[in-house]
């Protein structure tokens, strides 16, 4: 028996503004978006909604698939995204709420970046980096292994951070970095603001947190953790490294976008953090 199409309308709400937001962030343009949403909701309807048991990950799946063919698509057209307006701006007659937890998630910086990505290599980082979905997840979306669907992940990173590392020199990240770090030491949540791209996404062991204030917030709660940090490079990348007792206990590592740290990538799980190569600045 399928399910009553008012309430499988009312389960596909709650889910619009995260998956409104993962097809901004993969395809650039709000226009886009909404036709990738949409597709969805047009395949939940003729699927049998009963037999979901995660609605949240069919979803999720579904908007990724519609958006790594609609990638594939304009790169072999060598199209450009539809939307003439820059990333992020609202769209005429948009719903405002919508909009702001759009704002929350999708930075402008970053999508210029990430068009520097393969449709594969852009899913897998959005997804997993972005969104903290699983790896296994992202696998089923794109049809790889769950050791490709990482390594695409991992080679989008790489690519992320050397198309936007450029943009400041050696000498103006490591201000940026010790900027960020006194005021992380002091809790100066003002002063972190300052450091921040608007759109800064922090990847952390307990989830993704995005917006420069929620950031913020969140540094300027770690103050003592801040103290014992000390200035590195993480596989190359502008970091932090926390020590205690000698040992490394989170490494961190910052993209750079116009001179603001504009994603931060915290690492704790042990084996993991043996797999970096730290350089202590």
């Amino acid at each position: 028996m399928r399910p009553d199409n008012d309430y499988l309308a009312r389960r596909f709400e709650e889910q619009r503004p995260r998956l409104r937001a993962v097809a901004h962030r993969m395809l650039g343009s709000l226009a886009e978006a909404d036709d990738a949403v949409q597709e969805a909701w047009l395949r939940l309807n003729r699927a049998d909604g009963q037999d979901i048991d995660n609605l949240g990950g069919w979803l999720t799946t579904v908007v990724g698939r519609v958006c790594l063919d609609m990638l594939r698509t304009r790169r072999s057209r060598a199209e450009e995204p539809l939307d003439p307006r820059e990333p992020g701006a609202p769209e005429p007659d948009a719903d405002p709420e919508q909009d702001a937890l759009l704002a929350d998630s999708v930075g402008a910086a970053l999508l210029v970046v990430l068009e520097t990505l393969t449709p594969g290599e852009r899913l897998a980082f959005v997804l997993h980096d972005m969104f903290a979905v699983p790896h296994e997840e992202v696998a089923a979306v794109i049809g790889r292994s769950p050791a490709a669907a990482r390594q695409l992940a991992s080679r989008a990173r790489r690519r992320v951070r050397g198309a936007a590392e450029p943009r400041a020199d050696l000498v103006r990240r490591r201000a940026v970095l010790d900027a960020f770090l006194a005021a992380a030491r002091e809790g100066d949540f003002e002063a972190l603001l300052k450091v921040l791209d608007p759109d800064v996404v922090a990847r952390t062991p307990g989830g993704v947190a995005a917006g420069a204030a929620t950031v913020a917030a969140g540094a300027a709660g770690f103050a003592r953790l801040a103290r014992a940090a000390r200035p590195a490079l993480v596989d190359g990348a502008t970091g932090l490294v926390v020590l205690v007792d000698g040992e490394l206990e989170r490494a961190v590592a910052f993209t750079f976008v116009r001179d603001r740290i504009a994603v931060i990538d915290i690492v704790t799980d042990p084996g993991r953090l043996a797999e970096l190569d730290i350089t202590l600045l």
